[in-house]
């Protein structure tokens, strides 16, 4: 670490009441768009310095600001790893193979964090995280260029990486400084295609003119106006942050005052303490985005419409959209996007079988991939159990319940939409802000606590809707709708949608994920009695099936 460097850093923790550390996260988030603006400017046609200037942005950071020499030791280690697994296994199991590596070393400094128990210490596992999700996603892409262009999908074939790209390019695509502490996460292919300035490309037919401007022969188009705008939004963030959580925190609800409050006091004032919380996160994840755009990296074409830069590329929260849901769904997607795209790419669809729907292994799957991500602390596996259980309910209210409000034909609200829009808001909000107290508070002691002086609400709220959906009640709100409109009930027929992916690793629906657990353990079963059966006879099938497994494990 820089000698003094922490002096200016204690004074203003001094005024504020913020950490040194906190303080030193947010200024390096700052730092950045000055740097980003320097690299921006560094020739396109000198690739490789962009790569050495990212690199050593990245040591300042980690040494300089930070003294984390264990953070540099542990960014080598998962990424040389992730190389040399993708360099020289070759297989099906290569990505498997990377993946337990690095979630593995991941948790590793997970428990480490956990048994330090300085939250308010800044250490190398935030970015590891990160690191995590470009690693494993690097390794498919890999493990997918190997594979026949026809054979893969649309998403695959974009990302694919039919050759391995140079040490220097990997590390500095490991190391993008805008984004090594928090995100947001993207593929090497977008990498690749900043550097090479591929991404900039108009698409093929379209007219130059529309082009957005650039300055000095410089491909990046200009991007000044739309990182400030992000800038801006996320100080102010860290600003109502700061104030805000000096009146609702931890303390607070842990404390005697806390029960001096009557119930809908004490149920705001946990509304309040999640509300603060994501304000910390919405400025960080708003001050990573604008430096990556600053950069280039957060370029997404030119809209159609508009004729304008797109330059949500690496868009990671919309806090509108969380603040206003009135569904778990609409709540969870618009949080943490990258990891939900990164959970739904490389983890859900990939556990499941070419040509098959994804089932409840790929939910069950997808659901400890993200646990395991976050961490061990016990709070973060109450509130995933509870969400878990509130995106089941959430589903059947729509499915059984959201239609009475709606037209016959499904195509426009009645006169009473209203009622059900605002009281799923207000449940949904409640909701949330009494599961996700325990990703404040961690431990279980003060999240059983807290949630004991809000008399368990939500989950009694919970039993007493899934024993509803349970019950002969669900038979007659089918029998109802059926009776209102039979295009109603075609629709509710109609099998799950393969997109319905798990938002942050939750199951959409348990009762189904459930039953397809039942009928996979039917077919395994009744498969194991086809294959016993078949054992030792000389058929076309025997053949063939040996000729498999010789192909898939003996070459």
């Amino acid at each position: 670490m820089l000698p003094y460097i922490n002096l200016p850093f204690q004074y203003i923790a001094s005024l504020t009441g913020a950490s040194v550390d906190e303080l030193k996260l947010i200024s390096s988030f700052l730092i950045s768009y000055p740097l980003a603006g320097l690299l921006k400017r560094i020739p396109d046609a000198k690739p490789y310095q962009k790569d050495i200037f990212i690199i050593a942005v990245s040591l300042f950071y980690l040494v300089g600001l930070f003294d984390l020499w264990n953070g540099i030791r542990t960014i080598f280690i998962s990424s040389t790893g992730a190389y040399l697994i993708a360099k020289y296994v070759e297989g099906p199991y290569m990505p498997w193979l990377a993946f337990v590596f690095v979630m593995g070393h991941m948790s590793v400094s997970h428990v480490y964090r956990q048994f330090a128990n300085a939250p308010d210490k800044v250490d190398i596992t935030g970015a590891q995280m990160v690191l995590v999700m470009k690693l494993t996603g690097f390794c498919w892409n890999v493990e997918d260029g190997r594979q026949p262009h026809n054979e893969l999908a649309e998403f695959q074939k974009g990302r694919a990486l039919r050759t391995l790209p140079s040490v220097l390019d990997f590390a500095a695509y490991v190391a993008f400084f805008p984004s090594l502490f928090a995100g947001p996460s993207f593929d090497f292919v977008d990498y690749r295609r900043w550097i090479e300035t591929t991404m900039f490309d108009l698409p093929p037919g379209s007219d130059p003119k529309t082009a957005p401007p650039t300055r000095k022969q410089r491909r990046i188009p200009r991007s000044g106006t739309p990182a400030a705008k992000k800038a801006v939004t996320g100080i102010v963030w860290i600003f109502l942050f700061l104030k805000f959580s000096t009146w609702y925190n931890a303390d607070l609800v842990l404390g005697d005052q806390f029960m001096k409050y009557g119930l809908l006091r004490r149920i705001w004032i946990l509304e309040m303490l999640g509300f603060s919380t994501r304000m910390k996160y919405y400025g960080v994840w708003y001050l990573t985005e604008g430096a990556c755009i600053l950069s280039g990296m957060g370029y997404k074409g030119v809209d159609p419409k508009t004729g304008r830069a797109r330059w949500n590329r690496l868009q990671n929260v919309n806090p509108w959209g969380i603040e206003s849901a009135q569904n778990t769904r609409a709540y969870l997607e618009n949080w943490n996007m990258n990891t939900n795209n990164w959970l739904r790419n490389y983890v859900y669809l990939r556990v499941t079988p070419k040509g098959k729907k994804p089932g409840f292994r790929a939910s069950l799957a997808t659901f400890t991939t993200s646990a395991f991500w976050h961490g061990f602390y016990p709070g973060y596996y109450l509130s995933f159990v509870l969400a878990a259980f509130l995106q089941t309910i959430a589903k059947n209210f729509r499915r059984h319940v959201r239609p009475f409000f709606l037209t016959p034909d499904g195509q426009r609200p009645t006169s009473y939409k209203i009622y059900y829009d605002i009281l799923s808001y207000l449940l949904t909000q409640t909701a949330f802000c009494f599961t996700t107290a325990p990703f404040v508070l961690l431990g279980l002691r003060p999240s059983l606590l807290v949630w004991s002086r809000v008399y368990f609400y939500a989950v009694f709220g919970a039993a007493a809707s899934v024993a509803l959906f349970a019950s002969p009640a669900k038979k007659w709100l089918v029998k109802k709708l059926a009776a209102r409109s039979r295009v109603l009930a075609q629709q509710r027929s109609l099998p799950k949608d393969v997109d319905e992916h798990p938002l942050m690793g939750l199951p959409s629906d348990l009762g189904e994920e459930l039953d397809d657990a039942v009928r996979e353990f039917k077919d395994e079963t009744k498969g194991g009695r086809v294959r016993s059966a078949g054992v030792g006879v000389p058929n076309e099938q025997g053949t063939r099936a040996r000729a498999v497994v010789k192909d898939k494990f003996i070459r």
